[in-house]
């Protein structure tokens, strides 16, 4: 494309090819750009997280074009919270959930893009960014725009200038499979004094656990030893794959673009894994940035990012209360077991189906006096 005179060798280049990158690149592609995406590692990628996608996140993969029929998946029809004296469980308002393991999400979201047209280069080194441009194994590739999307110690963020930004609270991550049937319609999330457990079904025989603590485990068996009733679900079952680990950060950014720079994912600011929102939050941040490629205006990327991370970030802050305060924590759960209702319409807050301010104050006073009198 001629771009005030300049020949590029694509439309948009993007650093990183996860699901953030992935998305972004189908997302481009569908308003026509020339796109190329480059990533060190091989496909498929694997990365320790929860592999539960909720109904919103499904519905905006529709948006992409990624259908997950034919794939191994389990199912759940909303979250359970599990608590040493109680467990409370909400629905979806609509839509079921789908788990699925992130290597075989990896894969459909390659091959889709791939299919669009996307140009994929693996085994690829990005080692700095060049004037309207990238070195790419020791070669300038020209680019109209740049998308990062290398994840959470993002060169392309440094390189361009756009680190600066607040929080970085980080709590650590351990995810591992077990060959057993799913026990529950739910995604359980089971809290401990020191994190949480997240159980969820990604096939008819099998689930995905992850724990994410404020302390270090030596391995994911001392871990599960905070959560004896979830030991105890698993005390027959067989592991499939081995422990991984990864960290959950927090990190907000006072900047998303720059010149021709954008990024996305993780490398645009993150919320603490809590909230299951990671993946959705990339494929939403997805749909505004490819919009905006087309348009040649980045500035309704930054407004939009700003919109899609509002509501994860103030649920991240509100979770990482319960973490922190045994009071809270327990005070919450008791309420969410005595009054469904609340639950089932945070829940709804949670997945877009509800807005916040139609949660309202009375909603947020109610909870706050059934924490003080529960």
């Amino acid at each position: 494309m001629n771009h005030m005179g300049h020949v590029f060798d694509t439309d948009v280049f993007v650093v990183g090819g996860g699901p953030a990158g992935l998305a972004a690149a189908i997302a481009a592609r569908q308003h026509g750009l020339r796109v190329m995406v480059a990533d060190r590692a091989q496909p498929p990628i694997d990365k320790a997280c929860g592999e539960g996608l909720m109904p919103d996140s499904l519905e905006v993969l529709e948006h992409l074009g990624v259908s997950l029929q034919g794939c191994e998946t389990g199912s759940f029809d909303g979250i359970r919270f599990v608590g040493p004296e109680c467990s409370a469980a909400a629905t979806f308002p609509q839509g079921r959930g789908l788990g699925i393991r992130r290597v075989l999400l990896h894969d459909v979201l390659v091959r889709h893009a791939e299919h669009c047209g996307v140009e994929t280069l693996w085994g690829a080194r990005v080692a700095a960014i060049r004037d309207q441009g990238v070195l790419l194994n020791g070669r300038k590739i020209s680019c109209r725009w740049l998308v990062g999307a290398d994840g959470q110690n993002s060169q392309v963020r440094d390189w361009s200038g756009l680190s600066a930004g607040s929080g970085n609270t980080q709590r650590i991550g351990l995810r591992q499979h077990f060959q057993v049937r799913p026990w529950s319609d739910y995604v359980e999330i089971y809290w401990g004094s020191n994190g949480q457990a997240y159980v969820t079904p990604v096939g008819r025989d099998e689930v995905c656990v992850a724990l994410i603590s404020r302390r270090k485990f030596k391995s994911f068996d001392e871990g599960l030893s905070e959560f004896p009733a979830l030991a105890a679900c698993l005390k027959d079952a067989h592991s499939t794959t081995r422990a991984r680990g990864a960290m959950s950060i927090s990190r907000k950014l006072k900047q998303v673009c720059h010149g021709n720079v954008a990024l996305i994912g993780e490398a645009s600011g993150s919320v603490d894994a809590i909230t299951g929102e990671g993946l959705a939050m990339a494929f939403r941040q997805a749909l505004a940035l490819g919009a905006a490629l087309a348009a040649g205006d980045l500035s309704s990327y930054a407004v939009a990012h700003g919109q899609i991370n509002s509501l994860p970030e103030f649920m991240s802050r509100s979770m990482l209360l319960m973490d922190r305060s045994p009071w809270l924590r327990s005070r919450s759960l008791r309420v969410f077991a005595q009054q469904p209702g609340i639950f089932g319409r945070m829940l709804a807050v949670h997945v877009g189906e509800l807005k916040l301010k139609d949660f309202g104050a009375a909603g947020l006073l109610n909870l706050g006096w059934q924490l003080l009198v529960a």
